[in-house]
């Protein structure tokens, strides 16, 4: 390993702030108390985190709620990515961000 590479004990995850989290999970709760959604995955790297949520635990994730610090000053930190990795929403703000999952905006179909 070269010396200018960090080793993967030195490099620091990014990785969502307690309120954060918290906000995720309360949408993640509704949604499965709506029949929407059944499962999620959690991914955390150096660039970015990301929670995913899947209608069938077998399945690719319905969506990926994602947080990239390095993209704040311009396009905002938060996205939500669709299937297939189309930007549904970005922003700076969570909550803002988190509204693409209002009620009637849209429906999952299968």
């Amino acid at each position: 390993m070269a010396l200018d590479q960090p080793t993967p004990a030195t490099t620091a995850s990014v990785f969502f702030e307690r309120r954060e989290f918290q906000r995720i999970l309360n949408l993640y709760g509704r949604m499965v108390s709506a029949g929407e959604w059944r499962d999620y995955a959690i991914d955390a790297q150096a660039e970015a985190c990301s929670f995913s949520v899947f209608r069938k635990a077998t399945e690719a994730p319905l969506y990926r709620i994602e947080k990239r610090p390095a993209l704040a000053a311009r396009q905002g930190a938060w996205s939500v990515i669709g299937q297939g990795g189309v930007i549904l929403k970005r922003g700076h703000d969570l909550e803002q961000v988190l509204r693409v999952f209002d009620k009637g905006r849209f429906k999952v179909v299968d």
